[in-house]
């Protein structure tokens, strides 16, 4: 298991205290360290719909909140990046998609995680499907069903 120096951060929202209730340090460390492949210094902040927004407005000149943005600054020696993920959008998503919040939490760090170490699901379609592929694999061996 590669080595994680992890900040865990939640914003001031609405829900935010089931979040920070549901996220507890140890589990988020675990999901995080199955994805990576080198060590890591990553910040994983959790916001509200306000600051997702302006986040995705500002980077990807989206103006919605989206579940998760990765800025990676760094992929070798060591894997540096912030994972923020919009608790209000990964909830919602969760109950559209059947799923538990737990299991789209994981998801979603699983798949920001990967992203932060390089893989890219929109540039070429097999790219795409290496990394779903390589998702599936990470979620089911943490417990989880396919995402997907």
């Amino acid at each position: 298991m590669n080595e994680l120096e992890l900040s865990l951060q939640f914003a001031d929202f609405p829900e935010a205290q089931a979040h920070k209730k549901l996220l507890g340090r140890a589990k988020v460390a675990r999901w995080i360290t199955h994805a990576l492949k080198r060590p890591a210094e990553l910040t994983v902040r959790v916001v509200g719909l306000d600051e997702g927004q302006a986040l995705n407005r500002s980077y990807r000149l989206k103006n919605y909140a989206t579940n998760v943005l990765t800025f990676d600054y760094a992929q070798a020696p060591v894997v540096a990046a912030d994972l923020v993920l919009c608790g209000p959008v990964v909830e919602r998503e969760a109950a559209e998609q059947g799923k538990t919040l737990e299991a789209h939490y994981a998801h979603l760090l699983v798949h920001a995680t990967l992203h932060a170490q390089g893989y890219d699901h929109e540039t070429h379609e097999r790219d795409a499907l290496e990394m779903e592929a390589l998702e599936v694999l990470l979620m089911e061996s943490l417990g989880f069903p396919n995402p997907y």
